[in-house]
């Protein structure tokens, strides 16, 4: 990936972006919880994808953004497809690019028609910012070939802090469509529990071959832990964040904040 630096003449979306990529790629400890939070999921999506589809595989990643992990999936040799909303966003994907077989589609995925369908699908920190999620995943199911993979990471529903309400809980999820796709944790409508997700899955006709929690409040300072971040070499933080990997999963869903689910498509 290139290393690029702000220019007063980028469009507002670029600025935007380039302020995570301080804190993702570039360095910046400002908000080191944030960060270490970030690497770790970036890490566990390309642990998982390299597990399951081989090089040189299509992979298709939706609201990708300022699209890392459409970079970094490239640069393992994966033939990437970089989705995203915003339309504008692709000339900065392009600006970091090293690469040249990514391909750029942007618009609403559900919208959008494709060749052939995909060996994997990405879809990160993404179902939690939608009204339907079941609707979601089995549109998202459809861009998948039959036993092609979807991997998802999301905010995890049983996590102690959260207060957003679960999904098989609301009469009318309709009701959140206005504030769909909005960025950030302050567009999460809902926060998925496993029990949910398997009822979902099913119902998209997707099988369930693997739910990892990771993240634990030490590393994204959470709790007020994030002085403690400041001070503690992050190799410790590291080797807590092995250790709580390796509680009953009973205790894995109350500490960590985030979870990584494979779907295989029949």
């Amino acid at each position: 990936m290139k290393r690029v630096y702000l220019e007063d003449s980028w469009p507002e979306s670029w600025k935007y972006s380039y302020k995570y990529d301080l804190l993702e790629v570039y360095g910046d400890t400002s908000n080191i919880g944030y960060t270490y939070a970030y690497i770790n999921r970036k890490k566990q999506v390309l642990q998982l994808l390299q597990s399951v589809v081989p090089t040189g595989a299509k992979i298709l990643d939706v609201a990708a953004a300022q699209g890392n992990f459409s970079l970094a999936m490239a640069e393992k040799g994966y033939k990437v497809t970089w989705n995203d909303l915003r339309e504008d966003l692709a000339g900065y994907v392009k600006l970091k690019c090293e690469f040249d077989d990514i391909i750029y589609a942007s618009g609403n995925i559900v919208d959008l028609k494709f060749k052939e369908p995909f060996d994997c699908v990405l879809i990160a920190e993404i179902i939690e910012h939608v009204a339907h999620p079941d609707e979601f995943l089995k549109n998202i199911a459809n861009l998948v070939k039959p036993g092609g993979y979807i991997i998802m990471t999301t905010p995890n529903g049983e996590y102690i802090r959260n207060n957003l309400p679960r999904f098989s809980k609301c009469i009318n999820p309709g009701i959140y469509e206005d504030l769909q796709f909005k960025p950030d944790s302050d567009g999460h409508i809902f926060l998925l529990y496993c029990d949910e997700i398997c009822t979902i899955a099913s119902e998209a006709k997707l099988v369930i071959r693997k739910i990892r929690y990771f993240t634990n409040p030490l590393t994204n300072g959470h709790m007020k832990t994030g002085l403690l971040l400041k001070i503690i070499p992050k190799f410790i933080v590291d080797l807590l964040e092995s250790f709580t990997q390796l509680l009953p999963q009973i205790l894995q869903r109350k500490i960590h904040t985030h979870m990584i689910v494979l779907f295989e498509r029949h």
